[in-house]
């Protein structure tokens, strides 16, 4: 089996995007392929190409052969334009670090409107219990009132 290093062609009509694959030569084009790789967007100024150089380099030490294009790229995988998958473990700890604290302060700010909920319910039912309270003292203290001017009333 001898493995090819080429693009795939997605996208619309007049607006390509590739995938950088790994495939055996004997597949079509746009067919069945070993490795996704990157990809590569020439739609955008600069172009936008994102390739995993280490499965690159790995496909390349076991004897795939790129196509010219994508021997073109990966000529080009230390310009600016051009996005490193592999990236060291140092940048992607960094982004699931950042990813983590995004998680950790949503989840205190639900327990803050959690916990300030609570109160508020629980003040609100206070309040009640002390409105009901209030509502029976006063209604007692009516009825004492209309009580004592009748018994007032008859003995004079």
């Amino acid at each position: 089996m001898s493995v090819r290093l080429r693009l795939q062609r997605h996208g619309a009509k007049k607006r390509p995007f590739y995938r950088l694959v790994a495939t055996d030569k004997r597949n079509s084009r746009d067919g069945q392929y070993i490795e996704l790789l990157g990809t590569y967007d020439p739609m955008v100024e600069p172009p936008s190409v994102r390739i995993n150089r280490e499965r690159v380099d790995y496909w390349l030490s076991v004897g795939a052969q790129p196509s010219d294009t994508v021997g073109v790229l990966i000529k080009k995988i230390d310009a600016p334009h051009v996005v490193d998958l592999s990236k060291s473990g140092a940048e992607e700890t960094a982004r699931r670090e950042k990813r983590e604290q995004k998680k950790a302060a949503i989840e205190a700010r639900r327990a803050e409107t959690t916990k300030a909920a609570t109160a508020a319910a629980e003040a609100a039912v206070e309040a009640a219990a002390s409105a009901a309270v209030a509502e029976e003292a006063s209604a007692e203290a009516e009825e004492a009132a209309t009580d004592a001017p009748a018994e007032g009333g008859e003995e004079a």
